[in-house]
């Protein structure tokens, strides 16, 4: 990276920012990190906190108003009938369901051995201490509609639950106009054994599932992304119910050295910009001329596109090009900005997979595009977004689980313990707490 105070470049493109400087690049990438907050975020709570309000007192009544307001249908039922995810599958095209089925196999395959163990061991008074695993008994799942509809998220919600043991499993999503959600996504749902399916989005869905109506169930754990509202409503019954995560706009960051094809770089960026014009897309690379050239592909490629109008404004705002000296200085910007997904397209992947410390996911190598994450790899692709993977990971099959602490004492071990459990109990003031040893030795 050149020396700080340096003058910053520009691509011969407007559609997507490129600095040189250091510094400057931090900047940037603190900026994207932070894109989804501020003041409409405080205006959009209050709406949120209205919705949720009405919910809990209102029930059904309030889903059927404000589906109506802010969706456009009234939804009666409430309930897509099991006939009706059955009927969806059948009229699945072939090929469509061959991949599904295909992304389904890999999904379970993979969390399947997320399960943990249950834990005992022996102390040296032969006390027995353990920890034990158990599912919670009911998870909503939400999946997002809007300018797309995704399958995928469904088996990536339903599959850990479903491996966690999760007795009862329902799925909230918002319809069209028309009241129906998109049949691709009931055809997820049926696949993947789910049979309770609301017709409810946005805040009044995740209301709906943390408190319970006269339809749906109160749930004990919430996951699945949304919009602004959704992950607002999510973190405001956090507490009440488990969530898996606060999900933000998603994200890309392509770490490229000199080994990268400027096509590949191009198609990998877009592939997270065509999400939202809040995606954040972002290639850090020591070769200045794969950042001349980026621009060109990105046009070539946005010709013709069914998303050109998403891309642009995601790239135009969101988009940002670092050249940088080497690729410890890529790694460390990598870090700082702590991506939701991170592609090393460089020679030697595994030096700098090795050398990395905060992504969601790390997709290794020229043969590994993101697309294969988000579909049928096997991990998990609801993922920490906002530089939240400094501090979280992805949504797991632990998400859908509690363990408990199992501590059997027997008279040696308590015997033997006695006096120092006493003498913290009075450090503290607590004198039953001592007591309560004491009186067992009269």
């Amino acid at each position: 990276m050149t020396q700080s105070g340096q003058a910053e470049s520009e691509t011969p493109s407007t559609l997507i920012h490129c600095v040189r400087d250091r510094q400057q690049a931090k900047l940037e990438l603190e900026r994207l990190a932070n894109r989804s907050t501020g003041n409409s975020q405080k205006q959009a709570m209050a709406t949120v906190e209205d919705i949720l309000d009405t919910v809990r007192s209102q029930g059904d009544q309030a889903l059927m108003t404000l589906t109506e307001r802010f969706d456009g249908f009234r939804p009666e039922p409430l309930t897509v009938a099991p006939e009706e995810l059955e009927d969806a599958w059948r009229k699945t095209p072939k090929k469509l369901q061959s991949a599904l089925e295909l992304a389904y196999r890999r999904i379970q395959d993979f969390h399947q051995h997320q399960r943990p163990n249950d834990l005992m061991v022996q102390g040296i008074h032969g006390e027995q201490l353990g920890r034990r695993w158990r599912p919670v008994q009911k998870a909503g799942i939400y999946i997002p509609g809007g300018r797309a509809a995704y399958p995928s998220t469904v088996l990536m919600n339903a599959v850990p639950a479903q491996v966690a043991g999760v007795e009862q499993l329902v799925m909230t999503s918002p319809a069209g106009r028309d009241g129906q959600i998109n049949r691709t996504v009931l055809a997820a749902a049926h696949l993947a054994g789910i049979r309770e399916v609301l017709r409810l989005g946005g805040a009044q869905a995740i209301a709906a599932l943390a408190f319970g109506t006269e339809t749906v169930p109160k749930v004990d754990v919430i996951s699945g992304p949304g919009n602004l509202y959704v992950t607002l409503a999510k973190k405001a019954v956090y507490g009440q119910v488990g969530i898996d995560s606060l999900a933000g706009p998603s994200e890309v960051l392509v770490i490229a050295d000199q080994s990268a094809r400027a096509e590949q770089v191009a198609a990998d960026l877009l592939a997270q910009s065509e999400h939202d014009p809040l995606a954040a897309a972002v290639l850090l690379t020591t070769e200045a001329s794969l950042a001349e050239q980026l621009p060109s592909h990105l046009e070539a490629q946005l010709k013709g596109h069914p998303r050109e109008q998403i891309c642009r404004a995601s790239l135009s705002n969101w988009g940002l090009v670092v050249i940088c000296d080497n690729l410890e200085i890529c790694a460390q910007l990598s870090d700082h900005f702590a991506p939701e997904h991170l592609e090393l397209l460089v020679e030697h992947p595994h030096t700098i997979a090795d050398r990395i410390k905060n992504a969601g996911a790390i997709f290794i190598g020229p043969w590994t595009p993101e697309a294969v994450g988000d579909y049928l790899a096997g991990p998990n692709h609801t993922l920490p977004t906002c530089g939240t993977a400094r501090f979280s990971g992805a949504l797991s099959v632990e998400t859908f689980l509690r363990h408990t602490s199992l501590i059997e004492f027997n008279r040696s071990a308590l015997e033997a313990t006695a006096n120092a459990v006493r003498e913290l109990a009075s450090s503290e003031g607590l004198h039953s707490h001592a007591e309560s040893v004491r009186i067992r030795f009269e």
